[in-house]
Formats: C-alpha cells, sequence, structure tokens
C-alpha cells in the first residue's frame, strides 16, 4: 500500500491557504489541485468540479481534469439539465439536495445504481467519491474524484480529501462570489460599466466626459400589444426584438447602458476605431435580424424608431443617495432621444443627425430631411434618415 508524501501535503495545504491569491478563477485553481493530488502520491485518475453560476445563459459550469489526458474539459452547462434523465437518474442530484458525501466502488458485479458508475467502470475506474462543496446562504456545488487503483482509495488519501476540501470549498467561494458579482454587473450595467463599478466608480456624481456616438431605439405601438396579446407573448416578443436590436450593437463594440421598457441607450465610444460605422452597421444587422423575425418567430410586425446623434457626455453615476444609475447624460442624449420620437411623426425608422452624418461619412447611405426645432432645443438640427430596407416603422 503506497503512503502520500508528507512534504508535498503540506505544500497543498500551504498553497491552498496562501499559494492561489492572484488566481482569479476556480476552474484554473481546481485542474492544479488535481495535478498537485498526484504529486503528492494519490492514485488520482479523473477529477471533475461542477458549479453553479447563475448567468443569464447558463445554470453552471463543469471541470472534467482526467490524468495524462493533457487539457482539461470545461463546459457550460444549461438551465434545462436539471430535468434531463441524466441529472434525474445521477449521483449529482442526491449530492446536491442532501449534502451527503457517496463513495462508490465501481469493479462489483451486477447493476449500479447510476448510470454513471457503470460508464466510470467501463473506463476504468475502480473507486468513486462525490463530495459536497458547501458555501454561505444555503449554496451548494460538488466535486467528484475516481482512481483506477486495484483496491480502490485507501484511507489515508479519503482523510486527505478531508482535510483538503474545506479549503477548497472557502477557495471556491471566494471566486465564485467574485465571478457572480461580476456577471450580475456585465448583465445590468454592461461589461465596462461593471469594470468600472468594480474598480470603485460607486460614489453619486462620480464618471468622466467621453465623446461618444448615441443610439437611443425604441418598440412601436407596445402598448396597443400589450393590451391586446397575453403577458408571456409580449415577454417572448419583447426578448426577441431585443435580441434582435443588442446582439449587432455588442458585437461591434457598442454598450447597452440600459433598457427602458420596450427601448433601449447604447454607446458607441468614439475612442473606438470606427465608432460610427460600426453603430451603422449594428443598425443595418438588427434591420436584417428583425426583418427574418417578421411573421414567423414573433407572429407580430415589428416597428420601431431609433435616433443618432454623436457629442459629449458625462458618462458615470447618477442618482439618489442609495440607489444609483451608471449612465450617460448630456445634450447629444437629449438630441438623439428626441430623434428617435420624431421617428413617429416623419414616419421614418432610423433618423440620424447631421454632426453624426459629417463625422461617419455616410451621407451617401442618408436622405437629407431638412432641418427640425427640436423640443427643449434654440437650434433647429438638420436630420438625416438613414435608407434601409422596407421593414421598420
Amino acid at each position: 500500500m503506497h503512503k502520500l508524501d508528507s512534504a508535498n501535503r503540506h505544500s497543498l495545504v500551504n498553497w491552498l491557504i496562501s499559494g492561489v491569491r492572484d488566481e482569479l478563477q476556480i476552474e484554473p485553481i481546481f485542474l492544479q489541485l488535481c495535478d498537485r493530488l498526484v504529486a503528492c502520491g494519490v492514485a488520482l485518475s479523473r477529477a471533475s468540479l461542477h458549479l453553479r453560476v447563475h448567468h443569464p445563459q447558463w445554470l453552471g459550469t463543469r471541470v472534467v481534469w482526467i490524468k495524462d489526458h493533457g487539457q482539461a474539459d470545461i463546459m457550460t452547462i444549461g438551465y434545462d439539465v436539471e430535468a434531463t434523465d441524466a441529472f434525474l437518474r445521477s449521483p449529482f442530484r442526491v449530492v446536491i439536495k442532501s449534502g451527503v458525501e457517496i463513495r462508490q466502488r465501481l469493479q462489483i458485479h451486477g447493476p449500479h445504481q447510476f448510470p454513471v458508475f457503470e460508464e466510470l467502470k467501463e473506463e476504468g475506474h475502480t473507486d468513486y467519491l462525490a463530495w459536497p462543496l458547501d458555501h454561505t446562504q444555503g449554496k451548494r456545488h460538488l466535486a467528484t474524484f475516481s482512481t483506477s487503483e486495484l483496491g480502490g482509495f485507501t484511507d489515508e488519501e479519503i482523510a486527505f480529501f478531508r482535510e483538503i476540501l474545506p479549503l477548497f470549498s472557502l477557495v471556491s467561494e471566494i471566486r465564485l462570489k467574485n465571478q457572480l458579482a461580476l456577471t450580475l454587473l456585465q448583465t445590468y450595467v454592461g461589461p465596462h460599466a461593471g469594470e468600472q463599478i468594480l474598480d470603485g466608480a460607486t460614489t453619486r456624481g462620480s464618471g468622466v466626459s467621453i465623446n461618444a456616438a448615441i443610439m437611443i431605439c425604441d418598440l412601436r405601438s407596445f402598448t396597443k400589444l400589450s393590451d391586446r396579446r397575453p403577458r408571456d407573448e409580449v415577454i417572448s416578443i419583447l426578448n426577441q426584438y431585443f435580441d434582435a436590436v443588442a446582439d449587432p450593437i455588442e458585437r461591434h463594440g457598442g454598450e447597452i447602458l440600459k433598457f427602458m421598457g420596450d427601448g433601449l441607450l447604447a454607446i458607441f465610444p468614439l475612442e473606438q476605431a470606427d465608432a460610427c460605422t460600426d453603430l451603422l452597421r449594428a443598425v443595418f444587422e438588427a434591420q436584417e435580424a428583425i426583418k427574418g423575425l417578421q411573421g414567423t418567430a414573433l407572429g407580430h410586425e415589428v416597428r420601431y424608431g431609433t435616433g443618432i446623434h454623436l457629442g459629449e457626455v458625462m458618462y458615470g453615476n447618477i442618482g439618489s443617495k442609495k440607489r444609483l444609475d451608471f449612465t450617460v447624460i448630456g445634450p447629444a442624449v437629449n438630441i438623439a432621444s428626441r430623434l428617435e420620437a420624431l421617428t413617429k411623426e416623419l414616419q421614418r425608422p432610423v433618423l440620424i443627425s447631421a454632426d453624426f452624418v459629417r463625422i461617419a461619412g455616410c451621407a451617401d447611405q442618408t436622405e437629407c430631411l431638412g432641418t427640425y426645432n427640436l423640443r427643449g432645443f434654440e437650434q433647429p438640427v438638420e436630420v438625416h434618415a438613414l435608407r434601409l430596407p422596407p421593414t421598420g416603422l
């Protein structure tokens, strides 16, 4: 029976306590942990880490480490996984629900309780451990360990797991909490604003002046739609519309600062090369995406209006003492808003200021409609309409 290396054991414990402080992600820490366990003499052949991360698009992350396999397998897990037969007939569900560890000798005669045990047996593993990783506020995650040693895990190896897993649980909670904070900020205020807030931009009035191209988009006849359609159908239409508009904005480097009911506010900082061109590309691609949805997935003709302008804005925190909004304010934003409102009157889906047309060099893509007095501004504004294929307002 092999013995664990005492020096490497102490080194691993010290590493978990003080050696991982500069590593921001838990996945690489887990992979290093597996390698270090092998260096200690643990006969580890396979390990996996199952984390609930509560991202808008997926429930969690799975990390699989296999000895001498080279690159680890890291994948995201969808929210529908817990309704699948594979999950319902797995030890993961039992451990997550009960918080009790599971150990299973794999090389036994007869069928196993869980199909995954049969799979591991066929791969040559002999012993299996599933351990809950309990975090604060009742949050629970899972780690599993397998060996291909003929006798399975030794008592000494299992005792070592019991020693280090509480430390790993603390390490993982810190990383997951940090990741959750970043995910929530990116989800609700956008990636750049989220970074600013995490860096300390949390006081009212804090912010900077930037030059940006501004886009305000609004869905038409939404009130009428809400009155005539079931709630769930209205939400589905709205979400599909926002996907069609938001995906191109983010793909071309824009930042969506807020969704305002059935509208959105986005900026393209002019320090970004080709910001104006990127904004126009986003508008054209959104138009095509909406056209593809008309009468099919949506089952409703989507009509919208977009106002586009550029200029200097204050980018930062405004609000009450306890409730802040990270956004942009300034006359340039107001002009974009007035242009969006003007689309209703002029029956053109996208209206652009002459200032934007001049800077973007897109006069050949627009039609000058003349000058208009916009509410709240003394000087009239020259307004252009973007030439789009017929679909829209």
